[in-house]
């Protein structure tokens, strides 16, 4: 199967002044089309780093993406880059020029000499009409290989994606579509390293793969199955899903779109237990993201005074159970100093547990963590009694 590398350019990308959404539809488009993406690669607006750039791109892969630079301006010079990277002159094609006058003329405007500029292509270029815009695309077919120059206009870009170059690829690489069925696991408790040590010879699978995506508190261990048919990838899937299952035991809550208060809503639900919560220090987003479940019998108490210790957050969480009437209650206590401690008080019926975990990572993310982190004690502790 084809390779394929995607070459993003435009100094506002490198600058942070747009985002570059192009590469990723691009991506997810043709991986669907049996073509393999090896690297993105975002280069700003210069003509001989862009040259360097495809050049090396067309010794590791047989089809090379550009989008953007096909303006008519001084800094869009991909036509030129193109050019020297194929050893081209650059060309004036008299047929687009009349279409981009054509253009122009629906838009009741009139073309400005320097998009005379669009009219020059790489010698021996296809032509790819652009019936959404003003800028010609080109396609620099070199036998093994080939050089697709797109718009970078989003909507543009698209457009001709689908209506010329998919099927220009398919009748030049033969491609085969393939189905690529993604099962993501969701787990919580254990972090990315020691989740890859149990679990690093499956990350060296080639089909289905297996790879780690870490959040605060959480990791997605994500397999991906291609094959032609969705029942053939289900196939390749299933044995890999099931390992990472016995594996990693309880330490998995869910799958695919599963959350945590999911998972938790479904175990109190069939138990048939009220939940309350009572928390201090997480601006009341555990409490609303518990909330947007829609779990019955759901009451919560937000502290004002930080707890002094966790034996006394302990005694409040239980005092507050009994006031709010709820078979089961979480406290959840997060003090932010120089770092983040986090306090967790469960307590059902007679029984009562506390733990204190700590976080060291960036303060923009502790809310996160410690919602993940308390919220999976909680389903821990709710599995244990339903089970």
């Amino acid at each position: 199967m084809p390779t394929l590398e995607i070459i993003t350019i435009g100094t506002e990308l490198l600058l942070g002044e747009i985002q570059d959404t192009n590469s990723t539809y691009i991506a997810r488009t043709l991986r669907d089309h049996g073509i393999d993406i090896y690297r993105i690669t975002t280069i700003g607006d210069n003509a001989g780093r862009i040259a360097s750039v495809i050049k090396e791109a067309l010794t590791r892969a047989e089809i090379v993406i550009t989008t953007g630079g096909l303006g008519p301006t001084v800094d869009d010079p991909t036509r030129e880059a193109v050019a020297l990277a194929t050893d081209r002159e650059l060309t004036y094609q008299e047929d687009l020029w009349e279409v981009i006058q054509e253009r122009f003329k629906l838009y009741g405007r009139a073309p400005t000499e320097n998009n005379r500029r669009q009219a020059y292509i790489p010698k021996g270029a296809v032509k790819i009409e652009n019936p959404v815009g003003t800028a010609p695309c080109f396609v620099v077919d070199l036998g093994n290989a080939c050089v697709v120059s797109l718009p970078g206009v989003p909507s543009e870009m698209k457009f001709i994606l689908h209506r010329s170059i998919i099927p220009f690829l398919h009748q030049k690489f033969e491609l085969k579509t393939r189905i690529i069925k993604a099962t993501v696991l969701h787990a919580a408790s254990l972090g990315e390293s020691a989740i890859d040590e149990l679990i690093g010879d499956l990350e060296e699978y080639s089909n289905p793969t297996v790879g780690l995506l870490a959040h605060p508190g959480q990791v997605d261990i994500r397999v991906t199955a291609k094959a032609p048919s969705g029942e053939e990838a289900e196939a390749l899937s299933k044995p890999v899903v099931q390992e990472l299952l016995d594996r990693l035991g309880d330490n998995i809550y869910g799958r695919d779109e599963e959350t945590l208060q999911d998972v938790i809503h479904g175990l109190l639900k069939d138990q048939g237990l009220s939940l309350g919560v009572v928390e201090y220090g997480l601006a009341g987003s555990l409490i609303e993201q518990i909330q947007a479940s829609h779990p019955e019998h759901f009451k919560s108490f937000i502290l004002d005074d930080e707890p002094e210790d966790l034996f006394l957050f302990e005694n409040q969480v239980a005092e507050y159970a009994r006031q709010l009437a709820v078979d089961v209650c979480l406290g959840v206590a997060l003090i932010v100093e120089d770092n983040a401690t986090l306090h967790i008080a469960f307590q059902k019926g007679d029984e009562h547990e506390s733990v204190t975990r700590h976080y060291g990572g960036p303060q923009d993310h502790v809310l996160l963590w410690a919602r993940n982190v308390s919220l999976d004690c909680l389903r821990r502790k709710l599995q244990l009694a339903h089970d």
